[in-house]
């Protein structure tokens, strides 16, 4: 900061919470739109572009986040710094000479390239203001700002002040308003506040929660387009929108509260989990504090919301719950989500959560006319982007709008669409049915119904009634040998390889007598082994049966004693610490020398796909796991029917996220392996 610059400093204070989230993300990821927010719409009417910027620099004035800058080089913390006097300038265009067609492809590209400018964080004003002239009473003005400046809130607050203001300029009035609460007010109230009654509070809060909630509808890709994202939505009618307004009413919810768990039931669906976590936006403005509400700044935070579903529980039961949650949760909304995360069970490492909800509510309606005596407001568009792969908002007005920004690296646009039509469905089922347990509440669309009853009649559904997993696995051998079929770490195998070394465990293993339906177990660690072996026991004709070396000790023996193995695959190191057993050990590490003295050719297929491919226990959701026995028809036939809506191909790449003792990896595993 040069000498003349520290002659204009009027302030030097910490930022808040959520100001340290959006900096490190914003400076964690330099080339991205992260956080840029762009308010865009038309002004109808007679436009003094002189005064539009009188205006403008009135406000900046006015409110101190307008003057701020943030300062982070050679400090400990970041600081943000007020200047006395900071000038704000409008850029000018004239397109009068373009066609409409030409005006609208234009601003198109004029916003997508105003996305692209990142604004310089260490100087203020933090925004740009644009404004183009399209005829003689219509401009379009693109006002881009960064999110540390101010919310959602503050930008309504800050539109109908700067309406105020122009008419008072151009009728030459003298303004009579009162003196604003500076932002400051709000970070001494933050610094104020305990940090160990918070602590204890989110530490219960999420006890025994140790993993994040797995977005389970996510593709892997071969190449990352770096913060490329997109956005779907959905409006409700208007009848139905009126319905859940009567519905919050009658039972003291709020419309905020019902989104919020609709997500969290859509989440508990896909992922088949009943402890969900994902983060809610809360508004953040402490009643205690004299004049929050006309105060302009951020003063959102993005807190984790936790649902712990059980078979019992009922739609309105958990909206109550939630409800209550929310209440008690708002005691300690000052809290950094980073220091949340310390305090809970989830590694540093992963996020405490991948989506988060956004409930827009406003002082000022986007839907509403805006506007003083020489101009109005229409078509208002504000564009803003988390750095969260998936966010959820929700817009409340005469028709409920909800609406997903995703990362395209992360979800294809289907799977959105699709999502879309799922979370309308649980809602309005949710409202229609509210003592129903949330287990039977609906999901599937009316167009994903009448798919699946005429698929349900179709005799020509085509899939291959003769192949078994592993013989399609071979097909897929011959066709691209030498790709790359897994990897691990800094391991990987082709087709052909993996192909080799399974052949060589398949013939080892009918040489044991391995024969169809025979039950072999599997306990491993996540290894290139792992899926040698599950291919092995295939090939040679058995049923795998995976057992997890992180299971309890109780379950793993319970599983051994149940399935009654008679052959085993695991490691040195784990079969020393299983419990007792009577089946017969290979070592996949130590004994692969014996193992490799096989045949590389795959062995004659004895099984037909009535035969077992594998056994899954379940959860136990009864007190005791039960053995799931699953044959190579009904996996096979899952692929060839979803394959319409997937379009799998050479180009996808999948992630084995859960367990292999957990059922959705037969999704993971043979999704990638068949094709």
């Amino acid at each position: 900061m040069n000498s003349t610059n520290r002659q204009n400093v009027a302030d030097i204070y910490p930022l808040s919470p959520m100001q340290q989230g959006m900096l490190f993300h914003s400076l964690y990821e330099p080339d991205s739109d992260v956080y840029f927010v762009q308010f865009s719409c038309n002004l109808k009417g007679n436009v003094d572009a002189t005064i539009f910027e009188q205006a403008w620099q009135r406000l900046v004035e006015k409110y101190v986040v307008f003057r701020t800058a943030f300062i982070w080089e050679a400090l400990s913390q970041p600081v943000q710094v007020v200047y006395r006097q900071v000038t704000v300038r409008v850029a000018t265009f004239d397109w009068q000479h373009l066609t409409a067609q030409q005006q609208e492809q234009e601003l198109a590209v004029f916003l997508e390239s105003d996305q692209q400018k990142s604004l310089e964080l260490s100087e203020a004003p933090l925004m740009r203001l644009n404004l183009i002239k399209l005829d003689k009473n219509t401009y379009q003005f693109v006002w881009s700002s960064h999110h540390l400046l101010l919310d959602g809130w503050s930008l309504s607050l800050v539109i109908k002040d700067f309406l105020k203001i122009d008419q008072e300029i151009s009728q030459n009035q003298i303004s009579t308003d009162q003196t604003v609460v500076s932002y400051r007010q709000y970070i001494a109230w933050l610094q104020q506040q305990e940090q160990k009654p918070a602590e204890e509070f989110w530490q219960q809060k999420l006890q025994g929660f140790t993993a994040p909630t797995p977005l389970v509808i996510e593709r892997s890709a071969n190449s990352k387009n770096s913060n490329v994202y997109k956005k779907q939505q959905i409006q409700f009618p208007a009848s139905t929108t009126a319905t859940c307004q009567s519905f919050v009413r009658k039972n003291r919810l709020t419309l905020n509260n019902l989104v919020q768990a609709t997500w969290g039931l859509l989440l508990s669906r896909y992922s088949q989990e009943t402890d969900i976590v994902f983060g809610a936006t809360v508004s953040g403005r402490e009643t205690s504090i004299a004049g929050i509400e006309a105060m302009v700044g951020l003063f959102i935070n993005t807190l984790p919301m936790r649902i712990q579903l059980k078979p019992d529980t009922s739609a309105l039961t958990l909206l109550k719950d939630l409800q209550a949650q929310l209440v008690e949760s708002n005691q300690y909304s000052y809290s950094s989500l980073a220091e949340i995360q310390t305090w809970s069970e989830i590694p540093r490492s992963a996020s405490l959560f991948d989506s988060i909800v956004v409930f827009e509510n406003y002082p000022v309606d986007a839907t509403a006319v805006l506007g003083n005596d020489s101009f109005y407001l229409e078509n208002i568009q504000v564009s803003q982007q988390t750095n969260y792969p998936l966010t959820l908002i929700a817009l409340p007005g005469d028709q409920l709008q909800v609406r997903i920004s995703y990362d395209t690296n992360r979800f294809d646009d289907g799977t959105i669409t699709r999502l879309l039509g799922h979370f309308q469905t649980l809602l309005e089922g949710i409202v229609a049915n509210p003592e129903a347990r949330v287990s039977q509440l609906p999901l599937l669309t009316e167009f994903e119904k009448n798919q699946l009853l005429i698929d349900g009649y179709n005799p020509q559904v085509d899939y291959p009634v003769t192949k078994c997993l592993h013989q399609l696995f071979e097909e897929q051998v011959k066709r691209t040998p030498e790709s790359v079929a897994v990897v691990y770490s800094d391991q990987q195998l082709t087709y052909n390889e993996l192909n080799n070394r399974a052949n060589q465990l398949a013939h080892y293993l009918q040489s044991l007598g391995v024969k169809p339906d025979q039950l072999v177990g599997i306990c491993l660690e996540r290894s290139l082994e792992m899926i040698v072996g599950l291919l092995g026991i295939l090939k040679a004709g058995g049923a795998y049966v995976p057992l997890d070396p992180e299971y309890p000790i109780e379950r793993l023996s319970f599983m051994l004693e149940d399935a009654q193995l008679s052959v085993l695959l695991t490691q040195q190191k784990l079969g020393e610490t299983l419990p007792q057993h009577q089946a017969q050990i290979i070592y996949l590490d130590s004994d692969w020398e014996k193992i490799a003295e096989n045949s590389h050719s795959n062995p004659e297929n004895t099984v037909t796909p009535d035969n077992l491919a594998y056994v899954i226990y379940t959860s136990g959701s009864t007190g005791k796991p039960k053995g799931v026995l699953v044959n190579h028809s009904n996996v096979v036939r899952l692929f060839a029917a979803t394959d319409a809506w997937y379009n799998f191909n050479s180009q996808d790449v999948w992630s084995l996220f859960h367990s292999y003792a957990f059922d959705f990896s037969v999704w993971e595993m043979w999704g990638a392996l068949l094709y």
